[in-house]
């Protein structure tokens, strides 16, 4: 493998391993751009991949995978909203639960349903989403460095992997340029003022738990019926939690939001291509070294390389109308 089809390879898979984090990271910043914090992208993710799998299982059909995943997800979402708007319970502590409950559920009814282990049954082919070729392939194929890019890069993507990269300008439009953004990003700085306008702040907040979840069940069925062929247990392997840090690093704005998972997604890319590999003047270093690079840089860019990051002023505090 030369030096550019080496590149190409790096590139395919960032935009691979990009995707679950893109539309969790996106799910994120709706819900806590509505003052609601959201810990429980992990277990909403890992509920929508395995509800996805299972529908499209038992169906044969990719979107009703997918139209399961977002209503179990938002399912997950609604009771994150329930307890933390309606009862005004605490944010961090509901969302670590919906964590351990999904980790739990799906573990547990994977094996009682399928028995094998936690995991559903392979999908066939046409269960799955399968790669898109784009118009103009063999037209450009051999043109140098365009040709290929366009080819082993852009094209052969699965569809989800192109919605989720039209979400972030869609995303940007919603929060900047609708009335709903507007009141979003309102209730999350200031409930008091929103409730004073005659604009209910409860339900404000439970639309945008709902969004988060339609976009955390597209994430998960990403993962388990797109970029995989049947849900694994714990598949979802922290990318919540990588997903929310992105979101912290990019300040929760829609592009730089894009930016930050495309980066995180470069790392894993890097430790998967590294694995196994000498690294000049240190010799080949233990596979876990790569494993945990994503994790480590994570931490070493939250810690002092992106400068304040305030979230908005009304986050994890549950809103109690003055009478």
């Amino acid at each position: 493998m030369d030096n550019f089809e080496m590149i190409l390879s790096i590139l395919g898979s960032t935009i691979r391993l990009s995707i679950p984090l893109i539309f969790t990271a996106l799910a994120g910043l709706f819900s806590e751009r509505a003052g609601v914090f959201d810990i429980g992208l992990e277990g909403k993710m890992l509920a929508g991949a395995f509800a996805a799998a299972c529908i499209a299982y038992l169906t044969g059909s990719a979107w009703a995978g997918l139209a399961g995943g977002i209503v179990v997800s938002i399912g997950f979402s609604l009771v994150h909203g329930f307890a933390s708007i309606t009862n005004r319970g605490n944010q961090i502590i509901s969302g670590v639960a919906l964590n351990f409950v999904a980790a739990g559920l799906t573990a547990v009814l994977g094996q009682a349903w399928f028995s094998q282990g936690g995991r559903t049954p392979q999908l066939p082919s046409d269960a799955r989403f399968q790669p898109i070729v784009l118009p103009g392939v063999d037209a450009i194929k051999d043109v140098p460095f365009l040709g290929p890019l366009y080819v082993n890069v852009i094209s052969g993507n699965n569809i989800l992997t192109y919605l989720a990269f039209l979400a972030v300008p869609l995303s940007w439009w919603v929060l900047y340029r609708t009335r709903f953004g507007l009141r979003l990003r309102a209730v999350g700085e200031n409930p008091g003022a929103v409730d004073t306008a005659g604009i209910s702040v409860a339900w404000l907040r439970y639309r945008a738990v709902i969004v988060a979840g339609f976009l955390c069940g597209f994430s998960g069925a990403y993962l388990a019926i797109a970029q995989s062929a049947a849900f694994i247990r714990d598949m979802s392997a922290g990318k919540g939690y990588i997903a929310l840090a992105a979101l912290i690093f990019a300040k929760w704005k829609p592009v730089p939001v894009m930016f930050a998972c495309l980066l995180f997604g470069f790392l894993d890319a890097m430790s998967n291509f590294m694995q196994g590999k000498a690294v000049p003047g240190i010799g080949e270093v233990p596979v876990q070294i790569f494993q945990a690079l994503p994790y480590i840089l994570t931490c070493i860019l939250l810690a002092g390389f992106i400068g304040a990051a305030n979230g908005p002023k009304a986050g994890g505090v549950p809103y109690v109308k003055e009478r």
